[in-house]
């Protein structure tokens, strides 16, 4: 559900006692963590256990599963998810009790007054570059707060209450949500047409990114990856505007170039050029071009902060990924298991393009699970097309988020647009027949995917199993 942003926001610690409808998902569950961490009273709901619920419990917060009006106890704020609907009780609660009704991004704005806030946006690779700059900064020295949308590998956290002044914060567009937020500085990764159940158009999509430039301080500045079209324009806009940028990427005109890109299976080494000055070489643990892009990109965002190169350079390179972004499950029977969250057409490519990589001399095999109902109609027919650059393509039916089936629309529009010979292209509307599928096509030395923004991610440790089954298990998951 959409809730209004108030005209006036307080700081998080007039809010009260906190209650979060919907405490387990990325976003709301990161905000709960650095409030936790505030000695802010937390309580929240959700639909079913998780392991996320667990560590809030673990952290002082109240958790029930189910929603039911009496949990909100005696909240003065509620706090409420865009994937919950209207007719929640305990919404319907807070709003005849006149409590405070926030939506995530109020809520996030809350925790940031006070600190000096770098806003990580983008269509693609929010997640990996705001992690990747948080590991770059901390292996400086500093202690930045953060917020991203998926958990560190080092830490397994997605939000830290940090004594720095600096906040880093991944800025979700979906719900127009990083348009609350007021950064110092912003990285924007790239910018095309996406979320278009609410935004409408492609124009309307790419005016919130004019819009959110607006809301960067005057004094700060903006990194733009200059190999994208839509992040290109978009500090084009923001020089126009008066604002410091600072382009990125392999163009030759870029500020900041990566040059001399390296791809050795897992790995991706590139040297780093600054105004025609080599500063040196980054070695990144995670493989695929867009990954390099993400991490110059941090790279810079954190050179422009005045740290070093050396140190945000070592940073990179001990990045070991975020659950769910090439996410390595295990490996059994000669097959890597690899899990991602890739849910647009080209974030399918990227992601196929590093497991091609990752596999070499073998195979990549790919489930992909659609997600959402519009997010299909619009562009099922291009993610099938970027799934023709697997060798096989386990296509599974929708995962229906927060919107409601269409007759038509289903997992077959993606799967009927895959160039590849039919042979090679399966679509399994049902969920727990796909691991066999899977394990059918691959052979030792292949790379399985999942791929997908829902439930995919559990596929795995199933395909695993089964394979398992075939021969000993030679990696743990």
């Amino acid at each position: 559900m959409r809730v209004p942003v108030p005209d006036t926001l307080l700081p998080a610690d007039q809010l009260g006692r906190v209650h979060f409808v919907g405490i387990g998902g990325a976003g709301l569950s990161g905000i709960a963590r650095i409030m936790l961490a505030r000695g802010i009273t937390v309580s929240g709901s959700d639909a079913k256990e998780s392991r996320t619920i667990e560590a809030l419990r673990a952290l002082g917060a109240t958790c029930h599963l189910g929603h039911d009006a009496a949990n909100l106890g005696d909240a003065d704020t509620v706090v409420v998810s865009t994937a919950v609907r209207e007719n929640n009780p305990e919404v319907v609660a807070a709003t005849e009790r006149g409590l405070r009704i926030l939506p995530r991004s109020a809520a996030l704005e809350s925790v940031m007054q006070g600190r000096t806030v770098v806003a990580v946006a983008g269509t693609h690779g929010k997640t990996t570059t705001t992690s990747l700059l948080t590991v770059a900064l901390q292996h400086c020295g500093a202690d930045p707060s953060f917020a991203i949308g998926g958990e560190l590998n080092e830490t397994g956290s997605n939000a830290h209450d940090g004594s720095g002044d600096l906040f880093v914060a991944e800025a979700d567009e979906s719900d127009g949500a990083f348009l609350v937020y007021s950064p110092h500085a912003a990285l924007v990764t790239n910018v095309e047409a996406d979320h278009l159940d609410n935004y409408g158009t492609p124009e309307a999509y790419r005016a919130a990114f004019d819009t959110f430039i607006d809301r960067i301080s005057p004094d700060g500045f903006l990194v733009v990856c200059a190999d994208d079209p839509g992040a290109d324009a978009l500090g084009r806009t923001a020089v126009e505007r008066g604002l410091a940028v600072v382009r990125v990427g392999e163009r030759v005109d870029a500020e900041v170039r990566a040059e001399d890109l390296r791809f050795l299976g897992s790995a991706s080494r590139f040297a780093v050029v600054d105004r025609g000055r080599r500063l040196g070489e980054v070695t990144l643990q995670i493989p695929g071009r867009h990954y390099v892009l993400d991490a110059l990109a941090a790279l810079t965002c954190g050179l422009r902060l005045g740290y070093g190169f050396a140190d945000l350079a070592r940073g990179l390179g001990a990045f070991t990924g975020t659950r769910r972004r090439m996410e390595l499950k295990g490996q059994a029977g000669g097959v890597r298991v690899y899990d991602s969250y890739a849910h647009h057409p080209n974030e399918i490519s990227g992601d196929l393009q590093a497991a091609r990589s990752l596999a070499g001399e073998g195979r990549v095999v790919v489930a992909f699970q659609p997600h959402m109902v519009s997010r299909t109609r619009i562009f099922g027919p291009d993610m099938g097309v970027a799934l023709g650059a697997a060798d096989e393509v386990v296509v599974m039916d929708i995962y229906v988020a927060r919107e409601d089936p269409e007759p038509g629309v289903t997992g077959a529009l993606v799967a009927d647009a895959v160039p590849l010979d039919p042979a090679h292209v399966v679509f399994e509307p049902s969920w727990s027949a796909v691991p066999a599928h899977l394990v059918e096509r691959a052979r030792p030395g292949d790379v399985v995917l999942t791929l997908g923004a829902g439930d995919v991610t559990l596929l795995g440790p199933e395909v695993l199993e089964l394979l398992g089954e075939q021969g000993v298990s030679d990696v743990d998951a």
